[in-house]
């Protein structure tokens, strides 16, 4: 016979909403991390003050993790200085306009980008391995992230950032960029970031100037 789950309850005290994790302080004991994962789908986004009950479940590195959350309707208060992460400030609103329209913007970066490959492959006759290059970077790139993403939930070994950049450079960046997006990670820290779209800049401007007629013949081999 199973042995029924205990519940426990505690209330948000940290949450990083674009990283889709944060800690739920408890009466006794220490704090405990959540992931947005653990939440019910249904429900509105968690926030800073919310009333949780949850079931605490073991990480394979030995530390805990809540699961299985629900809200329990408790009012929000206003977290006090010291205690809590608010890591931005203005409306919650504007803050999701903001990382919404950061994604759009990502995402249509590659579709216009695809659309270029597009482009040129018709009009000027691109070698198939040109665009298959793409695609199986970025699905590598994209695969990357992912594990990468949940080792830094797990708090396991994670891939260095140069390697991320490296593999955007050489034609996965399409594939970061969904990944980014999709599962909200890498999209915070600026430095990375910046040096993430320098690389992209590159290589696009390498292949643009491939591509160019004068210079198409240096991708197709001899």
């Amino acid at each position: 016979m199973a042995t029924p789950q205990v519940r426990v309850t505690g209330r948000l005290s940290t949450w990083d909403d674009a990283r889709g994790f944060g800690f739920i302080s408890r009466a006794s004991g220490r704090d405990i991390f959540v992931h947005i994962s653990a939440f019910p789908a249904d429900e509105h986004r968690p926030e800073i003050g919310d009333e949780l009950s949850f079931v605490v479940e073991p990480m394979p590195d030995g530390r805990s993790r809540a699961a299985f959350v629900r809200f329990s309707g408790g009012a929000r208060p206003l977290p006090t200085a010291g205690h809590g992460v608010v890591e931005h400030s203005g409306p919650r609103e504007r803050l999701r306009l903001r990382i919404d329209f950061a994604g759009v913007l990502a995402i249509l970066t590659v579709v216009a980008f695809v659309v270029l490959v597009f482009v040129v492959s018709v009009v000027f006759g691109l070698p198939p391995w040109v665009p298959s290059l793409y695609i199986a970077a970025s699905i590598g790139c994209f695969v990357i992230y992912a594990v990468d993403k949940i080792s830094a939930v797990r708090g396991r070994w994670r891939v260095r950032e140069s390697t991320l950049i490296l593999l955007g450079l050489v034609g996965g960046w399409p594939g970061a960029v969904i990944a980014q997006q999709l599962f909200r990670h890498k999209t915070r820290k600026a430095a990375f970031r910046t040096m993430f779209w320098v690389s992209v800049v590159i290589n696009v401007v390498v292949f643009a100037i491939l591509t160019a007629s004068p210079l198409s013949h240096l991708l197709t081999p001899a």
